[in-house]
């Protein structure tokens, strides 16, 4: 059995580094292990221009070279469009074409944090996928419906079948990234979409079923949307995540909140797993008995959705067991992340 294992320098397809003080603290977790990230738009007040795309990626920038960890990481941040109901596609194109936006985001309005001004009805967004459909700029969807009468675990098998099931007959050349899957159904559809259709899968989607929600107590910090499913769920996400099938790659949906936005009367959605991502993702690898898996889903499968180039260096982890800390940070900036107070049997060597 390896005592290391060397990977082609993953990216992250999926993360949220938020801003200001807290994107100082969290984006050198990040820019540490990943060579890109695919960054959320969703920062209050949203990113919905090429403008302000361009100042959001200087600030993460910033942030990766205060830390003296990362300065050198050369971690580019890979930006995203907001969508909203007055989406012009013309700022898309221009932001495509000025090399400011790789993709754009669906929020469903009011379907996690900071989406009140997401997207009320796909029926008004056509000339957009139009244009997305014509440029071949990729859509990543938040797959939620948001009808108070539909049960929460299921949100996302009805937000397939009523809309984007439709949306990729009426256009079929869309490419369309399905974010952070958590259903059977999300990764059915997805295996048979064909190759425009791809999905994330996040490291807390893998290892935890819903009754991590419940177990000793309410345990907010397994609180996220969407919101972890049954166990057939989980398993059948780890059997997408280690089948080699190019149409599921890494996106962590890490999504740092402070202690009092998390333990609070209406707590905020969201698992900081970037810390320690990439052990979290080898942990199941292995247990599924497909490390050789590993790099093809964090390093290759995502590019070539997105026709990047692959990354050339690389990352090695040590098998190694390290204690997962209860907290990360200080003070307010204090933070929780995934597996804490847990046992990982791999470390990121230099980390």
């Amino acid at each position: 059995m390896a005592d290391t294992l060397t990977l082609r320098r993953p990216d992250d397809w999926h993360v949220h580094l938020r801003d200001g003080a807290l994107l100082q603290a969290v984006a050198p977790a990040t820019a540490r292990q990943f060579a890109r990230a695919i960054v959320m738009p969703n920062l209050s007040p949203p990113v919905t221009t090429v403008a302000a795309a361009r100042a959001y990626r200087e600030r993460i920038l910033a942030a990766v070279a205060a830390d003296p960890a990362t300065a050198e990481s050369g971690f580019t941040p890979l930006m995203t469009a907001y969508l909203t109901d007055d989406t012009k596609p013309e700022e898309l194109e221009r932001g495509q074409t000025e090399g400011v936006f790789t993709a754009c985001k669906l929020y469903p309005a009011n379907a996690t944090t900071n989406s009140a001004a997401g997207v009320t009805d796909l029926a008004k967004l056509e000339r957009v996928f139009e244009t997305l459909e014509r440029i071949g700029l990729p859509l990543l969807i938040h797959g939620e419906v948001t009808d108070a009468e539909v049960d929460v675990f299921d949100r996302e098998a009805v937000f397939i079948e009523r809309h984007l099931a439709p949306l990729l007959q009426r256009h079929p050349g869309l490419k369309v990234v399905l974010e952070h899957i958590t259903t059977a159904e999300a990764a059915n559809f997805v295996r048979a979409g064909g190759p425009n259709l791809a999905a994330t899968i996040t490291p807390h989607h893998l290892h935890i079923n819903r009754n991590a929600l419940f177990r000793g107590g309410l345990r907010p910090d397994f609180y996220c949307l969407p919101v972890a499913k049954r166990e057939r769920h989980r398993r059948a996400l780890v059997v997408a995540a280690t089948s080699g099938d190019p149409a599921f790659f890494l996106g962590t949906d890490s999504a740092p909140h402070p202690r009092s936005s998390k333990e609070s009367a209406c707590g905020c959605a969201g698992i900081y797993n970037a810390p320690f991502a990439l052990e979290s993702y080898a942990a199941v690898f292995e247990q599924e008995g497909a490390l050789e898996r590993l790099e093809a889903f964090a390093s290759e499968h995502g590019p070539r959705f997105y026709g990047l180039p692959l990354n050339e260096g690389t990352i090695t982890l040590q098998r190694v067991d390290q204690l997962v800390p209860q907290r990360v940070g200080e003070g307010e900036l204090s933070l929780v992340p995934f597996h804490a107070g847990e046992l990982l049997g791999w470390r990121l060597a230099g980390g």
